[in-house]
C-alpha cells in the first residue's frame, strides 16, 4: 500500500463554458486514512471526485495516484486503483442480476471460474449481501439500501486500494444510512467522502476538507470545523444536528466545542 495513495498539486478546470470548477486545489490523502470531502452545491466536491480516477483529466496542475501520473496512458491502472462509487446507484448498475454486475468488473480485469467467484462472493459477504439471498436477484428490484451495497460491492471486487465515495448515504432511510455509516467504519481501505451529511462526516471522519468556490477553504480535524457554526454559515454550511442538541448522538456526552480561532482557516 503506498504512504500517500493521492497526491493533488495545483489542480485547476475549468467547464467548457468557461465556468471556474476548482483553483489551485492542492492536497495529500494518505494510506488507510477517511476523509470527509464537504461544500455547498456547485462548490467542486463532484468535480474534483471525477478527476481521482480520471474521469476528468487536470487541465492545469498534476494528480498523483499511486506513483503514476493521471493521464490518458495510465487510467486502466488508476481506475483499478481507484474505486468510485456514485450518487445514485441507479446510475452503476447497469446488468441484469446482482451477480452480473458484482462480478462484472473483475471479468474486465480478466478473472473467471473459482477466482471469479472467490472474489466476488467475498466482495458480497464485506457489504453484507448473502449471494444464495441476493446473486439471483434483479438489481432494479432492490432497495435504495440494498443498491448503495451492491454498488460498493461492484467496486470492492476490483480490489482497490482507494474508495471514493459521492454523497453515499444520499435517498436512504434512517436504518439504511446506520447500516451504510457501520459498512464503511469497518471497509480497511483508504477513503474519500463527498457528502452533504455532516454527521455522517463528524461519525466516519478524522479530517475533513472544505471546498467552496472551487477552493480548498479548511483541511484539518473533522471535530473543530464541525463546531465552527460561523465559519460554516460563511460557507453555506450548517453544524451537524447532534451538536444542536445538549448531547451528541454518536457518544451519549456533551459535544466538545474547541475555540474558533483555533480553526486553521485558508
Amino acid at each position: 500500500m503506498h504512504h500517500n495513495p493521492i497526491s493533488i498539486t495545483a489542480l485547476g478546470y475549468c467547464y467548457p463554458d468557461g465556468t471556474a470548477a476548482l483553483h489551485n486545489i492542492n492536497l495529500s490523502i494518505q494510506a488507510s486514512e477517511r476523509v470527509a470531502l464537504v461544500g455547498a452545491n456547485g462548490s467542486g466536491k463532484s468535480t474534483l471526485l471525477l478527476h481521482f480516477n480520471g474521469i476528468l483529466l487536470p487541465q492545469t496542475g498534476e494528480i498523483v495516484v499511486g506513483e503514476q501520473p493521471v493521464v490518458a496512458a495510465n487510467l486502466q491502472a488508476i481506475r483499478n486503483f481507484v474505486g468510485v462509487v456514485f450518487q445514485n446507484p441507479d446510475d452503476q448498475l447497469f446488468m441484469p442480476t446482482v451477480w452480473e454486475d458484482v462480478t462484472f468488473g473483475p471479468m474486465n480485469q480478466g478473472l473467471s471460474g473459482e477466482a471469479l467467484t472467490h472474489r466476488a462472493g467475498h466482495a458480497m459477504a464485506a457489504v453484507d449481501l448473502d449471494l444464495a439471498r441476493y446473486g439471483n436477484r434483479m438489481a432494479g428490484n432492490l432497495s435504495g439500501g440494498e443498491k448503495k451495497r451492491v454498488a460498493i460491492a461492484g467496486v470492492l471486487a476490483m480490489q482497490p486500494q482507494v474508495l471514493v465515495l459521492d454523497e453515499p448515504s444520499a435517498q436512504l432511510d434512517p436504518r439504511s444510512r446506520r447500516q451504510l455509516i457501520e459498512l464503511l467504519r469497518h471497509l480497511p481501505l483508504t477513503q474519500v467522502i463527498a457528502t452533504h451529511d455532516l454527521d455522517l462526516a463528524l461519525e466516519l471522519c478524522s479530517r475533513t476538507v472544505v471546498l467552496s468556490r472551487g477552493q480548498i477553504v479548511y483541511d484539518g480535524a473533522t471535530e473543530a470545523v464541525m463546531n465552527d457554526a460561523a465559519f460554516l454559515e460563511q460557507h453555506a454550511l450548517e453544524m451537524p444536528l447532534c451538536y444542536s442538541r445538549p448531547y451528541c448522538l454518536l457518544e451519549h456526552r456533551p459535544a466538545e466545542r474547541p475555540h474558533p480561532a483555533s480553526l486553521p482557516h485558508f
